[in-house]
């Protein structure tokens, strides 16, 4: 018997219900989001076995976009097929979405907020969040000498050369030599199949290569088009989801000059007090451009490719998992990840935010707070705001 035979199919409405839940109280980002997912739907519901929900977790990390958020996704698919899909996607990201575009139209309404000790506060924090990302990324995806060069080079080629075709180029290359060495070249041991219920994964994988092109056109900065292009790109090129998002959205909205990085690393930073998914920080940008239609199309727009990629991906995930080339390639690509966001943490999360010996010796207290007290993001992003108001301002 399949995973989902003889189950008893849940309605839109129920799988929206049980994804609100979670979208309201699951804090800590993706890593933590996959915890909560396997206690209820593996451990609690019994929707599926460790194994099948190990392989979602697994196709979801190798394909691009926001992997909890795919998870989601995939399960709520699994669970009601499309509207169930769309009802677990909607659930889980409606909280911290309405919450970052309230917080950019408040913003836009009061500009003088965005200045002074808080926002300051809040940049340190991120460059405690972006070190602790690259830490953990970095013991998981280059546990060996290979990866750990590859990843060391591609930060150091975007350093040099940060434009947007040349972080596309890096990871494509990081891929063709993950590749050619064999990297994590070990078989695939999960017997199980997903089951799939996809009847369109071809038109789903055409859809995300037109779009992707289109978004290539020029457009307005800062009109609708332009917010829908630039989240589209970002969330069809990013691996790893999450905090690797930064680099992509900060090459198309500070790099631009379409917004002041002291009010992108702000947004950044309450979105890391946020539950919910991290790519829900694109209703800030796109509110902050465009008032509320802006960010609505932003949220969307950045979630369609990763959505768009399950789809088409699932079909795929029993060749991907038994060829080892395509393995190999994809251990690659997580090795240049690494580099991607070990260059976006120095800039512009460092340049920007660290300026002297005090500036220093909070990140150091905000990063130990993480890393070895376990201090939650929700509460540690307030006092980081507070912090900077008392001792910055």
């Amino acid at each position: 018997m399949t995973e989902n035979e003889g189950v008893e199919k849940l309605s839109a409405w129920q799988i929206f219900l049980l994804f609100f839940r979670l979208g309201l109280t699951s804090f800590g980002g993706p890593a933590a989001h996959l915890g909560f997912f396997h206690d209820e739907f593996v451990k609690r519901r019994q929707w599926l076995s460790d194994s099948a929900y190990g392989e979602v977790v697994a196709l979801c990390q190798l394909l691009p976009g926001p992997a909890s958020s795919q998870v989601g996704l995939t399960i709520g698919f699994l669970r009601g097929h499309y509207t169930g899909a769309f009802a677990a996607w909607l659930g889980f990201t409606l909280p911290s979405a309405l919450i970052m575009i309230c917080f950019a139209l408040g913003l836009s309404a009061w500009p003088e907020a965005g200045s002074g000790g808080w926002i300051h506060g809040l940049k340190l924090f991120v460059v405690a969040v972006v070190a602790q990302a690259v830490w953990q990324m970095g013991r998981t995806l280059c546990p060996d000498r290979p990866r750990i060069a590859m990843a060391l080079l591609v930060a150091v080629s975007l350093l040099v050369m940060g434009e947007t075709w040349m972080q596309i180029l890096a990871l494509a290359i990081a891929g063709a030599v993950g590749s050619f060495l064999e990297l994590g070249n070990s078989a695939a041991s999960e017997p199980l199949r997903v089951p799939l219920q996809s009847r369109k994964p071809v038109l789903f994988a055409v859809a995300f290569g037109i779009l992707l092109l289109v978004s290539f056109l020029p457009q307005a900065t800062g009109s609708p088009g332009w917010i829908a292009a630039e989240m589209y790109r970002a969330g069809a090129l990013v691996f790893g989801g999450g905090h690797v998002v930064l680099p992509w959205l900060q090459e198309g909205f500070v790099a631009s000059g379409a917004m002041p990085a002291d009010t992108f690393l702000a947004g950044y930073g309450v979105a890391q007090a946020m539950p919910g998914p991290l790519f829900s920080f694109s209703g800030f940008l796109g509110g902050s451009q465009a008032g509320a239609l802006g960010g609505v199309i932003a949220v969307l727009a950045v979630f369609l490719p990763g959505t768009l990629l399950v789809f088409a991906g699932l079909p795929l995930w029993s060749w991907l998992r038994e060829h080892r080339r395509a393995r190999s390639a994809l251990a690659g690509v997580n090795a240049g990840v690494v580099g991607l966001l070990l260059a976006a943490l120095y800039d512009p999360v460092w340049t920007s935010a660290v300026h002297g010996p005090v500036d220093l010796g909070l990140v150091l207290i905000l990063w130990l707070c993480l890393a070895v007290w376990r201090v939650p993001f929700w509460l540690l992003a307030p006092l980081s705001a507070l912090g900077g108001v008392i001792l910055l301002s």
